[in-house]
C-alpha cells in the first residue's frame, strides 16, 4: 500500500521551495529533469514499469489530483515516497516558478495528469514551455493516449490528424469554430462530457453533413470499452438517450467527393434562383433536401458569386 510519511504532504510544506529541493536532492542525488510521464486511461495494467520506477524515486511529484495519483499508487502497490505538490489548471500558472526552482536544485520532478499524458488538453504545456525557455531538461515517459488510442480504433483514414479537444460549449462559438474546420482534410479527434455529446454530434452533422462518417470511443481499456462507428446522423440519434463514460469523437475529414458535392449544392442553388427563387429560399429548399447545413451552403454560394 502507498504511504506518506506525516511529513511530506504539500500542506505541511513550509519551508522555501529550493531549500525543500535541495534537501530532498541531498538524500537522493540526481541531475535536475522534468519527466512527463503518462498515466493509464483506464486499465491499471497499462501503467508502465518507467512510471513506476519514477513514482518510487522521484524528488517530487506534481499531479493534477494528489488523491487520484494516491489512488494509483495503491492499486499499483507503490509507496511514493517524494514529496507530492498539486498542479492543475487553476494554479498551473501560480506553480510554475516554485517548480523550476525545485528542478533548478537538481531534484527530479515527475509530471502526471489524472489519465493520459500530461499537456496534451491536460495541465503540463505551460511548465514545458517556461522550462524550455529556462533551459531545464524535460523528457517524458510515452504510454496511454485516448487520443490515439480512439483514432487507431476508429476506422478512419490515420496518417493525417488533428487533436481538437473539448469544443466550446457556447452555441455561437461551437458553430464558429466547426466553420473553421468545414474544410479540413484531415481527421479530426474531439474529446466531449457524456451530457453534451448528443448536442455535440449533431453540430458536427450540421457543420459537415449528417452522413459524414464518425466513431464515437467511450470508456477506452475500460470493462465497458465501446466504439461505435457510423454516420454523424445515426451516432446523434443514438446518443440521444444518454450515454456514459469518457468519450472521444473521431470524425473523418473532408475528401474530394464532399467538395465536389458542395459544388452540386451551389450548382442547384444557383438553378433555383435563375427559377426566380429568391436566395434564402433556394438555399433552404436545397440543404433540406440533401440534409446538410444552411449556414454552410449559404456561406458557398456567397463565396462561389464572389
Amino acid at each position: 500500500m502507498a504511504q506518506r510519511s506525516s511529513g511530506e504532504t504539500e500542506e505541511n510544506a513550509s519551508s522555501p521551495a529550493e531549500t525543500a529541493a535541495r534537501a530532498l536532492v541531498e538524500q537522493t542525488p540526481g541531475n535536475g529533469q522534468i519527466v512527463l510521464a503518462a498515466t493509464p486511461i483506464g486499465n491499471l495494467s497499462d501503467a508502465s514499469p518507467r512510471l513506476i520506477e519514477l513514482m518510487r524515486s522521484a524528488h517530487v511529484v506534481a499531479a493534477e489530483d494528489t488523491r487520484r495519483l494516491l489512488h494509483l499508487a495503491n492499486a499499483l502497490g507503490v509507496r511514493v515516497p517524494g514529496r507530492l505538490v498539486s498542479y492543475h489548471e487553476h494554479n498551473e500558472a501560480s506553480r510554475i516558478a516554485e517548480l523550476l526552482e525545485i528542478v533548478e536544485a537538481g531534484a527530479t520532478l515527475l509530471v502526471v495528469s489524472d489519465a493520459g499524458m500530461p499537456a496534451v488538453s491536460d495541465p503540463g504545456f505551460r511548465l514545458v514551455e517556461a522550462a524550455v525557455a529556462a533551459g531545464v531538461t524535460v523528457t517524458a515517459v510515452p504510454g496511454p493516449s485516448a487520443v490515439l488510442t480512439a483514432l487507431s480504433l476508429s476506422g478512419l483514414p490515420t496518417d493525417r490528424f488533428t487533436f481538437e479537444g473539448f469544443l466550446p460549449r457556447k452555441t455561437g462559438d461551437r458553430a464558429s469554430r466547426l466553420a473553421d474546420l468545414a474544410d479540413e482534410r484531415r481527421t479530426m479527434v474531439f474529446f466531449e462530457a457524456p451530457h453534451r455529446l448528443h448536442a455535440m454530434l449533431r453540430a458536427l452533422g450540421g457543420a459537415f453533413g449528417g452522413s459524414r462518417p464518425a466513431a464515437v470511443a467511450r470508456e477506452l481499456t475500460k470493462l465497458h470499452e465501446e466504439v461505435r462507428r457510423g454516420p454523424l446522423d445515426e451516432l446523434a440519434a443514438w446518443a440521444e438517450e444518454g450515454v456514459r463514460g469518457e468519450i472521444a469523437v473521431v470524425v473523418s475529414g473532408k475528401t474530394e467527393a464532399d467538395a465536389e458535392d458542395d459544388v452540386d449544392h451551389v450548382a442547384a442553388v444557383q438553378s433555383m434562383m435563375d427559377s426566380g427563387m429568391r436566395l434564402k429560399d433556394a438555399v433552404a429548399a436545397v440543404a433540406e433536401r440533401d440534409r446538410i447545413s444552411k449556414r454552410e451552403l449559404y456561406a458557398a454560394v456567397v463565396a462561389a458569386r464572389q
